[in-house]
């Protein structure tokens, strides 16, 4: 029984490690939150990079995602991607991406995203790159992404 009970206390404190250590990056400021941004590794010689997220609006007023910035890039841009006649195209978002009170919305490949223009150099698989998302009420969130593999579809887990 004594062996029992120290196995479970092991295998316990296992879980809640890997727990820890799978829970998303979060960025705040105002009634904004960024929610695990990332974005994926890029081969050498391109020259944009799209980045997604979740972004949640815990106030009662509605807030929008205005424009950012990044060192790696010469602008940043809100995007969205569509399909058209069975043909898939992106174009930016004018005026801004609305996040409702209480509401959360999740950018992420083939829809909402955030686009690196005029990279400055390859994003690497296991990077972390700074960035800055600007938003109309909220003002400036500081946020890091972490840079998944290249062709990824979700973001990478942090450790």
């Amino acid at each position: 029984m004594c062996r029992f009970s120290i196995l479970v206390g092991i295998v316990g404190t296992l879980a809640l490690g890997s727990a820890a250590s799978a829970r998303a990056a979060e960025f705040e400021a105002g009634n904004v939150q960024v929610i695990n941004p990332w974005t994926r590794a890029t081969p050498k010689g391109a020259e944009v990079a799209g980045a997604y997220m979740v972004i949640r609006n815990k106030g009662s007023d509605p807030d929008r995602l205005v424009g950012g910035s990044s060192d790696v890039a010469g602008r940043v841009e809100l995007h969205k991607m569509e399909m058209e006649g069975g043909v898939a195209s992106m174009r930016p978002l004018e005026g801004g991406l609305e996040i409702k009170p209480g509401e959360s919305v999740e950018l992420k490949p083939g829809s909402f995203h955030v686009m690196f223009v005029g990279l400055k150099r390859p994003l690497e698989h296991g990077q972390k790159i700074k960035g800055t998302l600007e938003f109309q009420k909220a003002g400036k969130v500081q946020v890091e992404f972490d840079v998944a593999p290249l062709g990824a579809s979700a973001p990478p887990m942090r450790h």
